[in-house]
């Protein structure tokens, strides 16, 4: 690409490449064979030194994408922001739009508890909700754009984003995925939202993915709150705008990948058998990256009946319902989405002690370089050598 997807600056540069993979939102029939057209997606990430909006680079899938199940983590987190948003003070109207996410769920539940009266987003509303919806957008000026069209005068934006401080701190490379336009730090949204007027007031932050930024943004322009200032310190001391900061997930994505590999040939040649719980599309890159196949994990668990009865983007690995899973005893499940832990921990007692979480998805220790990824830990927390 050659122009920034947001500010429309020519000052973009790329930042991680993962060469061609599956597309991250189909999911064939299980059973039918892997093509060379199926894994041929460029998938790359840049950075614009103009407004530092980190991007995908390009994008030539079609949405293909079956409905998943909305976690119980994610309804949770909602509710708890809701919570804040009202103890601080910004939930003042009577009208409320939203933005939806293509991955599914909704706050409007929660507003309309408070009272609020629900509004579609072509009519102004005092409060304007967008929850991983905006990212989807390929032109990203004209989205803000349209958010901003949907507020009143002295409406408020409520816009939450998986952060690209969290993405970069903990190696997050899979977090790069066709049909996800944009990376946000707090920095950069700054810059999108005053090219349309509007002005970050207040910001509180969230465990989910590891670490979420929702932000409150009006059209006047008000001091920023203390929360707010310190994710843009924060954000500056990870190098968020910084291209050679950013690029720190190309080696992430490069040893990580080959080191679950090997973690996983070694628990083969032990004779354990590996599942994997979670058929999301962040675990697309990942499966596609590494190699894996039925031999090294002999099936996804998802709880979505949509996807059941498909196989992972990319590889032979059948999707199966988590009774299935269960059925099938296995020795290890891999767990994709760590979000899930708890919620799958309540749901399926039977499975406590076999999980495993990718060292990929925490910080990595100082001097490791990516090998933990050959590491993985249970449920409780233990590390497991394999």
């Amino acid at each position: 690409m050659t122009t920034c997807r947001g500010c429309g600056g020519a000052g973009v540069e790329q930042v991680l490449d993962l060469g061609a993979m599956p597309a991250a939102d189909h999911f064939p029939l299980a059973g039918t064979p892997v093509t060379p057209a199926e894994t041929s997606h460029p998938l790359a990430m840049a950075l614009c030194r103009d407004c530092g909006l980190a991007q995908l680079a390009d994008d030539d899938t079609v949405p293909d994408e079956p409905r998943g199940v909305e976690p119980q983590a994610l309804r949770d987190q909602a509710a708890a922001a809701v919570r804040d948003v009202a103890d601080a003070g910004w939930l003042t109207g009577r009208t409320v739009a939203e933005f939806g996410s293509p991955h599914g769920g909704t706050w409007l539940p929660l507003l309309t508890d408070r009272g609020y009266e629900i509004v579609p987003t072509r009519r102004p509303a005092s409060l304007v909700l967008d929850c991983f919806g905006i990212m989807h957008e390929p032109d990203q000026h004209t989205a803000f754009r349209q958010r901003t069209r949907a507020l009143t005068a002295d409406g408020v934006l409520l816009l939450q984003f998986h952060s690209l401080a969290t993405i970069v701190r903990q190696r997050q490379w899979t977090a790069l995925r066709h049909g996800h336009f944009a990376y946000y730090s707090l920095t950069a949204l700054r810059h999108l939202l005053a090219d349309v007027g509007l002005h970050v007031a207040d910001a509180w932050t969230f465990d989910l993915y590891g670490g979420t930024v929702l932000v409150a943004a009006t059209r006047a322009r008000r001091p920023l709150s203390l929360a707010a200032r310190r994710i843009l310190t924060d954000e500056k001391a990870v190098g968020v705008t910084e291209p050679v900061a950013v690029h720190a997930l190309q080696r992430a994505a490069d040893e990580q990948a080959v080191a679950l590999r090997t973690c996983l040939k070694t628990m083969a040649r032990q004779g354990r058998r590996v599942y994997a719980y979670g058929a999301a599309s962040r675990a697309v890159a990942l499966f596609a990256r590494a190699g894996l196949d039925q031999h090294l994990v002999a099936g996804v668990a998802d709880a979505s009946p949509a996807k059941q009865g498909r196989r992972m983007p990319g590889t032979d690995v059948p999707i199966i319902s988590p009774e299935q899973l269960l059925r099938l005893r296995p020795d290890r499940v891999l767990l994709t989405l760590p979000d899930l832990l708890p919620e799958v921990r309540r749901r399926y007692p039977e499975l406590d002690g076999r999980w495993m979480i990718p060292a990929d998805h925490a910080a990595p220790r100082r001097g490791t370089h990516g090998l933990r990824a050959a590491r993985v830990t249970t449920g409780a927390g233990s590390e497991v050598q394999s």
